[in-house]
């Protein structure tokens, strides 16, 4: 993606998606503008405090395997940018949002999916009795 789209550069695949090569120095998805080496860190440790924290309770079920995997590998992908280049490469531009990457969209599902687990670690539908 670098070598063949310089920074800044647009290519559009459908009239609402283009891939557009940017280097996000902020965090998920720009927010935050730039931030310091300090902000990365605390998400990396973030991550290892949920990973063994009451772990009993979320590691039951499958959707917390696989919420815990889409987040660790979503938040090493955008680690690997950030200390390769110092910001990490953005490129699925959908015209309304702001610019992000797959990284981006594995952190935000494995947060929900993990989220879900925790409000329903047995797998049972709100309203239904467990």
């Amino acid at each position: 993606m670098e070598r063949r789209l310089p920074v800044g550069e647009r290519i559009p695949i459908l009239p609402w998606l283009s891939l557009t090569h940017v280097h996000n120095t902020g965090i998920a998805f720009s927010l935050l503008g730039s931030v310091s080496w300090i902000l990365p860190a605390g998400i990396a440790l973030t991550l290892v405090f949920l990973v063994f924290y009451n772990k009993a309770r979320w590691t039951r079920g499958t959707r917390a395997h696989i919420a815990l995997l889409a987040l660790a590998g979503g938040a090493i992908g955008n680690l690997i940018d950030r200390l390769r280049v110092g910001a990490v490469i953005d490129y699925i531009d959908l015209s309304v949002w702001p610019v992000f990457n797959l990284a981006d969209v594995a952190v935000t599902v494995g947060a929900g999916l993990l989220l879900l687990s925790l409000l329903r670690p047995d797998g049972t539908r709100a309203g239904e009795d467990s």
